[in-house]
């Protein structure tokens, strides 16, 4: 197992300045980057120091992974909105949105390979990541049925009253509008 890059051996805050400076940045700048982050390192007592070619390195593969995340983000709310999701898939989404992202960027990377330099368990390991994704399309299925049943409910509920409120103008007895109830609504008693 290869040793760890530097900028993995960060502490977490030092790592989340490091990639918000990024995101701020627009990913140039490194020689400014690293002169600020040697300085904060120093400043905290650390020892370690970062060169611009390593934080280089390291800000090309993060910024390709933020441009997945924000790809497979956006496609995950066409989806959503597509399919005409409500609040509820809310917390669906950003486990979908986060599966993807790590779906898109193992199948980019194996796409560049050849033969004997493609990792079988690497493959494995996407095949079982792209069928947990394809079963959350059960999740919204059954999401999908719960709205239909909150809209018919609802529309259920403004027939009720709308004949409730008709019963006067149009001189129905109460038997018969209970009787509409039962027979075209399904809703029992008045």
């Amino acid at each position: 197992m290869p040793p760890p890059r530097k900028v993995e051996l960060l502490p977490p805050e030092l790592r989340q300045w490091l990639h918000d400076w990024w995101k701020a940045k627009g990913f140039h700048g490194y020689e400014e980057l690293a002169e600020e982050l040697n300085f904060r390192l120093a400043e905290d007592g650390l020892e370690l120091r970062i060169g611009k070619s390593a934080l280089h390195a390291y800000g090309q593969e993060y910024e390709q992974f933020v441009k997945l995340q924000d790809e497979a983000g956006a496609w995950a709310q066409q989806w959503l909105a597509d399919n005409d999701l409500s609040e509820e898939a809310d917390r669906h989404r950003v486990l979908f949105q986060m599966m993807t992202s790590v779906a898109f960027k193992v199948l980019k990377s194996q796409m560049t390979k050849e033969g004997e330099d493609i990792d079988p368990r690497e493959l494995h390991f996407l095949g079982k990541m792209m069928k947990d994704i394809m079963s959350s399309a059960g999740i919204r299925e059954q999401l999908m049925v719960k709205e239909r049943a909150r809209i018919a409910a609802e529309e259920r509920a403004n027939a009720v009253e709308a004949l409730d409120s008709a019963r006067d103008e149009l001189g129905l007895s109460s038997g018969i509008i209970d009787k509409l109830k039962r027979e075209f609504l399904g809703v029992r008693g008045g």
